[in-house]
């Protein structure tokens, strides 16, 4: 068994696990262990190849102050490798996020700048023109996982690969939500180069405005949803949507009972938008009338939230109980 030199060196190579009780369909289902990461997420990926594309770039050096927009996960796995190498972390997150989130933010010594949910793109405190503009008054360099070619990068390079490796080229599906983008992005184009015929799709919280777009090509207004880290009422800069081939809305009601179910019968904590992402696949496995292999991710972890969609009191708070 290797021993690793430091933290950063156990980013990826997460582990494949198959869905046993819970039904499926005709088809195998698989969860893609993105918990297993040192940060507990997939974003570690993204946050350790657009950081160090900059450097590489010359843009950064340590000692050096970053700043970015993130639900969480991506601000946590920059935090990870902020402390690591040397630099100081401004987090500017949405004030829907979990505490959790934000309680391991500063944990790893990032500042966290909180910032309103409910407003959309193009107002001064929608959580990306806020982190644009403190990086322009505080001279730090907005890494911008939205428009950054890094973040495809990381999932073309190491997320597709593995995910292909580990089905020994036996894939029929892929289902993956889209916050910035990247994942759909990265790993969409890498399974479209070994096979055409795989099947790409997107699995989003009802309100957002990406499924309607993809399965009417209906342009909507953005609503409100509780998952955190994925929907859209934009479509990234970096995002390829049209890889997407097929969408499912799911409800947060679904998605946290989801969540719960896979904790319960397969033993795996899942967070938000994992719950999300599985009852998208489950729905797409159940719709099969042949045996399909089919993959997702299990994003961050359910220890994220604790006090949401693992909380009895606060769901039946929401009316989701």
């Amino acid at each position: 068994m290797k021993v690793f030199a430091n933290a950063l060196e156990m980013i990826g190579n997460t582990p494949m696990v198959r869905v046993n009780h819970i039904d499926t369909g005709p088809c195998e289902l698989y969860l893609k262990l993105e918990t297993q990461n040192p940060g507990m997420s997939i974003k570690d990926r993204i946050a350790v190849t657009m950081i160090a594309a900059a450097e590489a770039q010359g843009k950064i050096k340590p000692g050096d102050t970053l700043i970015e927009a993130t639900a969480g996960n991506t601000g946590l796995g920059l935090a990870l490798v902020a402390a690591q190498k040397g630099y100081k972390l401004i987090i500017v997150l949405p004030d829907k996020m979990s505490r959790e989130k934000l309680y391991n933010l500063r944990a790893l010594g990032a500042e966290v700048i909180e910032t309103r949910s409910d407003v959309q793109k193009g107002h001064p405190e929608y959580y990306q023109d806020l982190a644009l503009r403190l990086s322009e008054e505080r001279g730090a360099f907005y890494i911008n996982q939205f428009e950054n070619p890094a973040n495809v990068q990381a999932h073309y390079e190491t997320t597709g690969p593995e995910i292909w490796q580990q089905m020994e080229g036996k894939l029929d599906a892929f289902v993956c939500g889209v916050g910035s983008g990247g994942t759909l992005t990265g790993v969409g184009r890498y399974l479209r180069e070994q096979n055409e015929g795989v099947d790409l799709v997107l699995a989003d919280p009802d309100g957002s405005i990406l499924a309607p777009l993809i399965n009417e090509g209906k342009e909507v207004e953005a609503g409100s949803w509780r998952v955190e880290g994925i929907g859209e009422d934009f479509i990234p800069v970096i995002c390829e949507i049209a890889l997407a081939g097929k969408a499912y809305a799911i409800s947060d009601k679904e998605s946290f009972e989801v969540a719960r179910e896979v904790l319960l019968k397969e033993g795996i904590m899942v967070g938000s938008s994992s719950g999300t992402l599985i009852a998208a696949a489950l729905q797409y496995c159940r719709e099969q009338t042949e045996p399909k292999r089919v993959v997702t991710l299990a994003c961050d972890t359910g220890c994220r939230y604790l006090s949401k969609l693992f909380n009895d009191e606060w769901l039946a708070a929401q009316d989701l109980g």
